[in-house]
């Protein structure tokens, strides 16, 4: 069984940063893939983001490439999201998700969820 708490979403205008964080319970996390996902109201659960566990390889939505970047510190079992040049359209609750391999974009096919955090990015 492993925990997710996300942390470090709120508020920011448009064009400005945030940095979320993802702290995981288990003692197998750097074997983990460890991806972030959002949803926005009234909208599908959407994935941003993967990075691997055995490889560190990521992967990234086309509307967060060159803004976004995802990364880990499996000393400290936390995956982060650096997110950079934020727009509106970024604004929804952001969701750390694991499995013990990488499961693609669908947010269904992974076993374990975070709580979510609120981005709300003002125009």
């Amino acid at each position: 069984q492993v925990q997710l708490v996300e942390s470090g979403g709120g508020l920011v205008q448009a064009g400005g940063s945030l940095r979320l964080s993802c702290v995981a319970s288990g003692r197998t996390f750097s074997m983990y893939a460890m991806a972030w996902f959002r949803q926005a109201p009234d909208k599908e659960r959407e994935f941003v983001t993967a990075i691997l566990g055995s490889s560190g390889s990521t992967y990234y939505a086309d509307s967060v490439k060159g803004r976004f970047s995802i990364s880990r510190d499996n000393a400290k079992n936390t995956v982060y999201l650096q997110m950079n040049s934020l727009k509106p359209e970024d604004t929804a609750v952001y969701y750390c998700a694991a499995d013990s391999i990488y499961k693609g974009t669908a947010a269904q096919q992974y076993r374990y969820w975070g709580q979510g955090t609120q981005v709300t990015v003002s125009s």
